[in-house]
């Protein structure tokens, strides 16, 4: 089992500095590093404070200069918003530039309020049909001389200018879900990333068993999967329940955001009252000490080895949750110093 961080930028409140936001990054990115994650993921999501990360590579870039061995991973870049030969050129020229530790994770989106302002009438299945027909494309371009005709993109022979430093180019990453996508990135060789969201254990063995079907389908060798988990690290009982009333508040946004049918001023949704918070049970505090990766050291332990059980090849440690900077940084210390030695 190998161990990575999942992070953005995230602004709750319009007192939040963003410069600060960028500097608390950096120092999630600099702990993650000293602490011997493999990699970190950012990704890409347009006009919301929730996540701000307009540009992925932009983002890994700057932490390039922070981190001397991390390996910096999209996460995800969502593909219909770029031309292939675009995304290409991108992630071959972050490659150079970060001296070969880009990772590429690929999606199609998920949030409608991104895909009316970027490509308006675009839906979900318009968006993976246009992711599918680009990531293959990426390897051909970073290659040489690819020309392609295809149903959304059509171009003469082209060249990725620059080319990646890593002689094949940044490993690429596919989101998965359902059977379908699962069979996509296994058949294109692609690593396979997770995200079960706030669905517990019962997803968690879902996404393996659809993983494990499409391996079992293909001749090929088997790729990588990543499990992308909200976490905390608690100090005691307490402290676990603060976190998961945080991450409960969380999951309440992002359903909101989600929804798409709340007022965005100045790139922050209206705010939920307490009363809107409460009646959503489905996010309630005790379903996310039920569901996520929540707990005091050993739980935490006993909870991954359950995933390691399961196959899952990398454990991406998911710190979005509103929570503040010095939580943060106290639950990912935690699990570097007393979850992941379990592991090695």
């Amino acid at each position: 089992m190998e161990f990575s961080l999942f992070a953005h930028m995230e602004r709750i409140t319009p007192q939040q500095d963003q410069q600060e936001l960028r500097n608390e990054l950096i120092t999630l990115a600099k702990i993650a590093d000293d602490g011997g994650m493999r990699a970190i993921w950012t990704g890409e999501h347009h006009g919301m404070d929730f996540t701000i990360a307009p540009n992925p590579f932009l983002s890994l870039v700057d932490l390039s200069y922070h981190t001397k061995n991390l390996r910096l991973g999209t996460g995800t870049v969502i593909a219909p918003f770029w031309h292939p030969i675009a995304l290409a050129g991108e992630a071959a020229a972050a490659d150079l530039i970060t001296g070969g530790r880009i990772e590429l994770g690929i999606a199609r989106g998920a949030y409608s309020y991104e895909y009316e302002r970027i490509m308006p009438g675009l839906d979900a299945w318009d968006a993976g049909q246009r992711m599918r027909e680009s990531a293959p494309l990426l390897r051909q371009l970073w290659s040489g001389d690819c020309a392609h005709e295809g149903q959304f993109y059509q171009f003469p022979s082209t060249t990725s200018a620059p080319k990646p430093v890593q002689p094949d180019g940044p490993p690429i990453w596919i989101a998965a879900r359902d059977i379908n996508s699962h069979q996509f990135g296994i058949e294109n060789g692609f690593n396979i990333q997770v995200t079960p969201l706030w669905q517990g254990i019962t997803e968690i063995e879902s996404l393996m068993e659809k993983f494990n079907q499409a391996c079992a389908a293909h001749a090929g060798p088997r790729p990588k999967i990543m499990l992308l988990h909200h976490t905390y690290v608690g100090s005691s009982a307490e402290d676990v329940a603060q976190a998961a009333s945080e991450l409960s508040k969380f999951y309440c946004y992002f359903g909101a955001w989600f929804q798409n049918n709340r007022p965005v001023r100045q790139g922050l949704i209206e705010a939920l009252s307490e009363e809107e918070m409460a009646a959503n049970t489905l996010m309630s505090p005790e379903n996310m000490l039920r569901d996520l990766t929540l707990g005091t050291k050993q739980e935490v332990i006993d909870q991954i080895k359950r995933y390691e059980d399961l196959g899952y090849d990398e454990y991406a440690f998911w710190i979005d949750s509103g929570m503040s900077a010095e939580r943060k940084r106290a639950s990912l210390s935690r699990f570097i110093d007393d979850v992941m030695p379990a592991f090695t």
